[in-house]
């Protein structure tokens, strides 16, 4: 539940109250009439062909508590409203909205952790979710973006101790604004690398970008970087609260053992140290775990006390899931997104399984700019030269990876590994969102799942 007064509400926005209901707060926010149960506070997004604001009979039909729209829509609103229902009127909904989840973050007065990089984000958010101690709201999915980040704050119920928050960045000033909105106390970038080039041109402009979370913080709010913090060092100079983690850094793991129950690691911090059993095997999540941990004892808790929940610990979809298929064949689908970082990581993650055959089914990485081609191919002579088997390309960019076979679509990729895949065999589905290959693992769970679960 929002708990602001309506009155508040409508201050926080910089929005006027149209029409005036009856008591009782907004239990969150939605963009989406059809989302709506009962008791939502609907927010009209315009955009360059509609004004969501022509949804609001449909929310108010549904039970939203009330909505914000538009000019152009408010006598519609009006018109629609349900009997003790509000409506709120502001120029733009979502800076209204994006304006009424600072508001609530005050409110809550709940300590903020904000996580951005150009890989590893989701699993360090993840991770951290899991470990801190008390109520965590995080974000969910990819709820990450200038609209995603407020809708996950206004959906933090009373009592929330911390949010993890997740943040998105596709072009310069865009950590700005999400740090503008959630007023992180804590940053956390967990990785610069290839990607946006696209966008931004190098990787130097995307540590820049990523660096606007340090901006956005208190000159004495703890930060959280790689121990080998690359193009982001510059940008390091003058901050006081400065945490590496990794090799060499302040949070680092020792006596690491890699079993079928997991990774044990005795993970050392400014706080202490402590035994931690997680419930993965990837090498790359270990460094997501140390930069959770890291984020953890910034935020005040003891070592010991996080190692005691990393049996919590779940990964988010799409994320390096684990299913076994119905004839014995290990599926990875790690299909969320893809870059060259991410890629290698997912690589020398398959490479070290011990099964008979090891497959990658390797779709586009996209916004890598004009050297993408140069990047695809890199991949591709690191599959080969970490001795992954089968290398099944999806979609003409995929080519550059000079695969061993290349389909137009994910649904040729799935036909193609139902006559391939054997009880020994492993394969590891990685793509950008753009090559939509979640579909391959669709096809195949679909068809021959028994069971599955996070890695």
């Amino acid at each position: 539940m929002i708990a602001l007064e309506p009155e508040q509400m409508a201050a926080a926005m910089g929005a006027s109250i149209a029409c005036s209901g009856r008591s009782g707060r907004p239990a969150s926010a939605v963009i989406d009439s059809r989302e709506i149960a009962g008791g939502e506070l609907f927010f009209g997004l315009t955009g360059e062909n509609e004004d969501g604001g022509s949804y609001a009979p449909s929310a108010f039909e549904r039970g939203a508590w009330g909505v914000v729209v538009s000019p152009l829509t408010a006598e519609t609103a009006c018109a629609a409203v349900s009997p003790g229902g509000w409506v709120f009127v502001a120029e733009d909904p979502l800076p209204a909205m994006q304006a009424l989840a600072t508001a609530w973050r005050r409110k809550l007065g709940s300590k903020v952790i904000g996580i951005t990089g150009s890989v590893g984000k989701t699993s360090v958010k993840d991770i951290t979710r899991a470990l801190l101690p008390g109520a965590v709201h995080a974000s969910q999915e990819n709820f990450n973006t200038e609209i995603g980040l407020p809708l996950t704050i206004l959906a933090a119920p009373e009592g929330t101790g911390t949010m993890v928050l997740e943040m998105a960045m596709r072009g310069v000033g865009q950590i700005a604004e999400l740090a503008e909105i959630a007023e992180p106390d804590i940053g956390v970038i967990t990785a610069v690398g290839p990607v946006h080039l696209e966008l931004l041109g190098s990787i130097e402009a995307v540590a820049a970008a990523k660096a606007e979370l340090i901006e956005g913080l208190r000159p004495d709010s703890p930060v959280i970087v790689p121990a080998d913090a690359g193009c982001l060092e510059p940008h390091l100079e003058s901050v006081a609260g400065l945490m590496r983690f990794g090799p060499g850094g302040d949070v680092f793991a020792e006596a690491v053992e890699v079993t079928d129950a997991g990774t044990r690691a005795r993970v050392v911090t400014p706080a202490g140290a402590a035994e931690f059993l997680f419930p993965f095997t990837e090498a790359h999540n270990l460094e997501n775990a140390l930069a959770a941990i890291a984020a953890g004892v910034a935020a005040g808790s003891d070592p010991e006390d996080l190692a005691s929940r990393t049996g919590s610990i779940a990964f988010s979809k799409l994320r390096g899931e684990h299913i076994t298929l119905g004839n014995g064949a290990l599926l990875v689908n790690d299909s969320y997104n893809a870059n060259p970082v991410s890629m290698l990581a997912a690589l020398e993650y398959l490479a070290g399984i011990e099964r008979g055959r090891r497959i990658a089914v390797l779709g586009l990485m996209a916004e890598l700019g004009p050297d993408a081609a140069r990047f695809h191919a890199e991949v591709g002579r690191q599959a080969r030269d970490l001795g992954i088997d089968l290398l099944i390309g999806v979609g003409p960019m995929a080519g550059e990876y000079r695969p061993d076979h290349l389909v137009d679509d994910p649904a040729a990729a799935a036909g193609l590994l139902e006559d391939l895949l054997g009880e020994d065999s492993v394969v590891l589905i990685k793509g950008s969102r753009a090559a939509g290959l979640e579909a391959v693992a669709e096809a195949l769970t679909g068809a021959t799942a028994i069971g599955g679960g996070g890695a």
